[in-house]
C-alpha cells in the first residue's frame, strides 16, 4: 500500500520514497540483536526527516510500544497516533511544562535536582519520569558522582518508570565505551526494581553488557550503518528523485555554478535538477575543480555533480550518456540504488543523521508499506 503527500508528481521537483515496510524491519532485526531487552524507538526530528506520523503508526502497528523525542511537541503527535505507548522526551522538564506532561500523559527525562523538584511538586505520585544520569557524553543528565543520592531522594518513588544513560562513543572502537558500560552497570545497581536503558542504534552491537531493558535505536531504524566500516544490516528506507528541467552543453572552460568552481575540461552536457539545498540536499556536497561532489543514477548510470549546489537547483555532467537517454522532465536518483545515506554523507563530509534530517518539505512523499 501507498500514501502520498506534497505537491502532485507532475509538478514536484523531487519525489522522496519513504519505505515503511523498511523501518519496521529494521526495527525488528535491532530488537532481536538486542537479546532479552525491550526495543524502543526514537522518532525525534520528525522521525529522522521520515515523518512522525506514517513511522509511529507503522512502528506502533508492528508491537512498539516506547517512543522517545526531543521536545513535547512532537511527544503530542506521537501521542496523537500511539495512544498507549510510553512517550519520552530526552531534552526534560522545561520550567513550567510539568502540567502538560501530566494531562497528555508523557514522560519527561529528568536530568537535574531542579527539574526533579519541580516535577515531583506538581505531579506527586501521578506521573511517570526516566532519570537520565551522566556516564561521560557530558551533555545532559545527573553526574555518575550524584547518583547515590539521587537514588536515595527517590526511593521507592513509583513515578520513576526508568533509569537511563548515553553513549558518547557507540559507533567507535573507543576505551570510553567501556568505561560507560562500567559505569551504568553500577549506577543501575543503586535503583533495583527500576528498568534500565543504555544502547543506542550503535550500542545494541556492542553486546549484552550494553543491553539492559529496553534499547532505543534511533538513526538505524532509518537504514543508516550502525557499524561504520562493516556491511551496513539495515535495509535502506530512504530514496530520493530530482526532476530534470533542462539539458544544456557548456564549451571546454566554461564554469559551472556559483563562484565559478567548476570548470568543463570537454565539451560537457548538463542535466539541471530541480532539488537544491533548500530541499535539503547539502551545499557540502557540492563539486568543484579541487574535489568531487557527489553522484547521481541518471538512466541507470553513475554520474558526477558539477558545480556548486544553489538553492534550488544542481547541475549533473551527463556526458557520457547518450542524448536519448537525458531528457527534460526525466527523474534521476539521488538517493537509493545503491547511493545511501551514508555515502551521500560521506560526500558532504557529514553524517548520515544531518544528511536525513534535512530531508524537505517540498518534495512529494510516497511512503510505502
Amino acid at each position: 500500500m501507498t500514501q502520498s503527500a506534497g505537491p502532485p508528481e507532475a509538478e514536484a521537483g523531487g519525489i522522496l520514497t519513504i519505505d515503511l515496510s523498511a523501518i519496521v524491519a529494521n526495527w525488528r532485526a535491532l530488537g532481536a540483536r538486542a537479546g532479552n531487552a525491550a526495543c524502543a524507538a526514537v522518532v525525534k526530528a520528525d522521525a529522522y526527516g521520515c515523518g512522525i506520523e506514517p513511522v509511529v503508526g507503522a512502528l506502533a502497528q508492528a508491537g512498539c510500544r516506547t517512543f522517545f523525542v526531543a521536545n513535547l511537541t512532537e511527544a503530542r503527535r506521537v501521542r496523537a497516533v500511539a495512544a498507549d505507548a510510553a512517550v519520552y522526551v530526552l531534552n526534560g522538564l522545561m520550567p513550567g511544562t510539568a502540567g502538560a506532561y501530566l494531562q497528555a500523559d508523557l514522560r519527561p527525562v529528568i536530568a537535574s535536582f531542579a527539574e526533579l523538584d519541580e516535577w515531583r511538586a506538581v505531579c506527586g505520585a501521578r506521573g511517570r519520569a526516566a532519570l537520565h544520569l551522566d556516564t561521560g557524553m557530558n551533555r545532559l543528565g545527573f553526574p555518575s558522582g550524584a547518583a547515590a543520592e539521587l537514588a536515595s531522594r527517590v526511593g521507592n518513588d513509583p513515578g520513576v518508570a526508568l533509569v537511563m544513560s548515553h553513549f558518547a562513543c557507540s559507533e567507535e572502537d573507543h576505551p570510553l565505551n567501556a568505561v560507560q558500560i562500567e559505569r551504568f552497570r553500577a549506577i543501575r545497581a543503586l535503583f533495583p526494581g527500576i528498568a534500565g536503558s543504555l544502547a543506542n542504534s550503535s550500542g545494541i552491537f556492542l553486546g549484552a553488557d550494553a543491553h539492559h531493558d529496553l534499547a532505543r535505536p534511533g538513526v538505524a531504524l532509518y537504514g543508516a550503518n550502525p557499524t561504520p566500516g562493516k556491511p551496513n544490516p539495515m535495509r535502506p528506507v530512504v530514496g530520493l528523485q530530482g526532476r530534470i528541467v533542462q539539458v544544456r552543453t557548456v564549451e571546454p572552460g566554461a564554469t559551472v555554478g556559483y563562484s565559478a568552481t567548476w570548470t568543463a575540461k570537454r565539451p560537457t552536457r548538463l542535466a539541471v535538477v530541480s532539488v537544491g539545498y533548500a530541499d535539503g540536499f547539502s551545499r557540502a556536497a557540492s563539486a568543484s575543480d579541487a574535489r568531487p561532489g557527489a553522484e547521481a543514477l541518471v538512466a541507470g548510470q553513475r554520474c558526477p555533480l558539477a558545480g556548486r549546489v544553489s538553492m534550488d537547483l544542481m547541475a549533473i555532467d551527463v556526458t557520457d550518456l547518450a542524448e536519448s537517454q537525458v531528457t527534460r522532465g526525466d527523474l534521476v536518483t539521488l538517493l537509493g540504488d545503491g547511493i545511501g545515506v551514508d555515502d551521500l554523507a560521506a560526500r558532504a563530509g557529514t553524517i548520515s543523521y544531518e544528511v536525513l534530517t534535512n530531508l524537505g518539505r517540498r518534495y512529494r512523499r510516497v511512503y510505502c508499506s
